[in-house]
């Protein structure tokens, strides 16, 4: 258990991602908290972790909480589904009393949404071989017998970091993914990992292509703006109106390729800084 320092409601709200991904949570929480100073942490040096095993994932995100928290973040949110996956109980176990919000597939969603009881689940192999995903899983197909269809997408979170949001290269992996899914009768699709809103429209289209235009697919990323509504209220730490809000970005990678995701992705241009955080293991050396 690590102590929070004491924070005013000013304070920004801290979101981190392996990447660009955790852009499609933020958009969401700029539009539901327009108030709300930010701080934007892209580990893009560290990308992907979906690739990478879960202890690390852990201890990566344990890095970049600190580096947020010392930018004075008042409450964190994980805008990744792989590091969730890894370190949202470690996280709150260290910091009790820090608003934290993670992004997990809508599977519930989901399981409402479909008109047959199929679901396919694109997500990071990390994300899908997750105890806790798997237990969410196995919890909503009891009290609902939705099927789920799951299939990890290796390459993916690469290409959309490289900004092929439509490419060939990009529409020729994703059929590969999601046409045997869809020819064993899914009918929604939950968009499991934060960079995949981003390709959405052809997600969709291929979607369309293969005679199922009435496909539904899921982002949860509407639900974390909510709930991070909902833990700063109860917290007593919603900035109030008044004054512009201020959007601070950060990251371990290229800032001219960051700031270039920004302004493609959220058409935003706010000054970028690139950073190297240290390394914080889940159990300290010995002496």
């Amino acid at each position: 258990m690590q102590p929070v320092p004491a924070m005013t409601a000013d304070a920004p709200i801290g979101v981190f991602d392996s990447g660009v991904g955790g852009l499609s949570v933020l958009r969401h929480i700029r539009a539901q908290l327009p108030q709300e100073h930010l701080v934007y942490f892209a580990d893009s040096g560290f990308a992907p972790y979906g690739a990478k095993p879960e202890r690390v994932v852990a201890e990566r995100s344990l890095a970049v909480a600190q580096f947020l928290l010392e930018q004075g973040a008042k409450a964190l949110v994980v805008a990744c589904n792989t590091a969730t996956i890894a370190a949202v109980k470690l996280l709150r176990a260290r910091y009790p009393e820090l608003p934290i919000v993670g992004v997990e597939p809508g599977l519930k969603p989901a399981a409402a949404a479909s008109r047959n009881g199929k679901v396919a689940v694109l997500a990071t192999d990390v994300t899908l071989a997750g105890e806790k995903f798997l237990s969410l899983r196995d919890q909503i197909s009891s009290a609902s017998d939705a099927e789920f269809f799951l299939r990890g997408c290796p390459g993916l979170v690469e290409l959309i970091e490289a900004g092929e949001l439509d490419s060939a290269r990009t529409r020729a992996l994703l059929e590969g993914y999601l046409l045997p899914l869809l020819d064993q009768g899914a009918d929604t699709v939950v968009l499991g990992c934060t960079h995949y809103p981003f390709v959405q429209a052809l997600i969709a289209d291929i979607a369309a292509q293969a005679g199922k235009p009435d496909t539904v697919l899921v982002d949860t990323g509407q639900a974390v703006a909510r709930q991070l509504a909902r833990l700063l209220a109860a917290a007593g730490r919603e900035r109030e109106g008044g004054g512009l809000a201020r959007l601070d970005v950060f990251t371990t990678g290229s800032a001219t390729a960051l700031a270039a995701a920004l302004h493609r992705l959220l058409g935003l241009a706010p000054a970028v800084s690139a950073v190297d955080i240290g390394h914080i293991p889940l159990v300290p050396a010995a002496n």
